[in-house]
C-alpha cells in the first residue's frame, strides 16, 4: 500500500499539485487519470522520489518515504519496478542484457542464477527465444513486455507504469492490460498506472484517482465511474458520442443485473 497525504508541488510560481491525498491499494491496479497538465506525471515522480514534494507525506506500507535518508530510499527503490512510457530499453543491449541490468546493479548473483531469473520473467510475459534480439528487432508490444519483464525481475512489491499502452494498437493494449493485471494479482503488488487509455480505465481500473488542475477531483473504481455525476470527470471520460453510448449501455447492463439479482432474491425467499 502507498499512502500519500496533502501533497503539494510547485515549480516557480506555478502550482502543479495542490493538497492531493489518496491510498494506492495492495494487489490492485491503481490508476491515475486526468488531462495533460493535470499533474499525473508530477505526482508519480513524487511517489518514487524523482521530485520532492513541497509539502505532504508519502508512506510505503507505513514507512515514511518522505523522511527516509538516501540509503533508506536506495533500499526501498530495490522493491520498486518501473515500466516507462517508451519502454526505455537500451538499444545497444540484447533483450537478455536489458532484463539482467537490474540484477547486475543490485545483486551479487552468479551469471547462471541471473540468466535463470531472466528466462523466468521472459516466460511469464509470454516471450521465448528473444534473448539475443535487440530492441530494434522487436514490435511495440514485444518491447512493452520486455519492459515489464525488466520491471519485475527483482520481485518488486511496487510497480509503476507510465502510459503502458502508449503507441500500441487496441488489441495489443488489451494484452498489456491483462498482463499487468495478472502480474499484480499473482505477486500481490501495489501497481500504480498513469494512463489516458479509457479502455484501461474500464477494464482494469480497480482504484482510480482523477486529477483536475492539480487537485483530487474524484476517486472510485471502474464500476462507480459509470454512474458518476461529476461533470468534469464525465466530460473527460465520455468526451465522444461513441463513449457516451458505451456508458449508457454499461449503465443499462448494470441496472439489469441489479434487477435480476433482486428478482432472484425474491424467488429464494
Amino acid at each position: 500500500m502507498i499512502e500519500f497525504n496533502n501533497i503539494k508541488k510547485s515549480f516557480g510560481d506555478k502550482s502543479v499539485l495542490n493538497d492531493v491525498s489518496h491510498v494506492m491499494q495492495t494487489g490492485m491496479c491503481n490508476l491515475i487519470i486526468g488531462t495533460s497538465g493535470s499533474g499525473k506525471t508530477v505526482l508519480q515522480k513524487c511517489l518514487v522520489g524523482l521530485f520532492e514534494p513541497d509539502e505532504g507525506e508519502i508512506r510505503y506500507d507505513g514507512r515514511s518515504f518522505t523522511e527516509m535518508n538516501n540509503e533508506e530510499r536506495k533500499n526501498l527503490r530495490q522493491q520498486i519496478g518501473m515500466l516507462f512510457q517508451g519502454s526505455a530499453l537500451f538499444d545497444s543491449m540484447t533483450v537478455e542484457q536489458n532484463i539482467m541490468f537490474p540484477l547486475d546493479m543490485f545483486t551479487t548473483q552468479h551469471f547462471s542464477e541471473k540468466l535463470k531469473r531472466v528466462n523466468e520473467v521472459l516466460d511469464r510475459v509470454n516471450l521465448k527465444e528473444v534473448n539475443q534480439k535487440y530492441p530494434a528487432e522487436l514490435s511495440g508490444g514485444m518491447k512493452k513486455r520486455v519492459g515489464i519483464a525488466r520491471a519485475i525481475v527483482l520481485n518488486p512489491r511496487y510497480l509503476f507504469c507510465d502510459e503502458p499502452n502508449s503507441g500500441l494498437d487496441p488489441q495489443t493494449s488489451m494484452v498489456i492490460d491483462k498482463l499487468i493485471l495478472d502480474i499484480t494479482k499473482e505477486f500481490n503488488m501495489t501497481t500504480v498506472i498513469n494512463t489516458h487509455d479509457m479502455n484501461s480505465v474500464m477494464e482494469i481500473g480497480e482504484n482510480i484517482l482523477y486529477l483536475y488542475d492539480g487537485q483530487k477531483e474524484w476517486s472510485g473504481n471502474n464500476q462507480e465511474i459509470i454512474f458518476s455525476k461529476n461533470d468534469r470527470l464525465n466530460g473527460f471520460i465520455f468526451a465522444s458520442e461513441f463513449l457516451q453510448d458505451a456508458k449508457d449501455m454499461r449503465m443499462l447492463e448494470a441496472r439489469g443485473k441489479i434487477a435480476d439479482d433482486r428478482d432472484m432474491d425474491e424467488m429464494l425467499k
